[in-house]
């Protein structure tokens, strides 16, 4: 299974953590989408910036 992740929150005014996380995802844009594999590390990112992002869940 796969995750959908797009970025709804700008992270410009937010914790340094919260933003290199957003950039370890690999989005940049409010709007912009990604797909990754579902699996702990990525779960653990998504849970650390819950509040910037919407997630999916694409079955394969």
């Amino acid at each position: 299974m796969k995750l959908k992740i797009t970025l709804t929150k700008s992270p410009i005014s937010s914790l340094q953590k919260h933003i290199d996380t957003v950039k370890a995802l690999g989005l940049r844009k409010i709007g912009q989408s990604v797909i990754r594999e579902d699996n702990p590390c990525v779960r653990g990112q998504i849970f650390t910036v819950k509040h910037m992002v919407k997630v999916e869940e694409i079955n394969d």
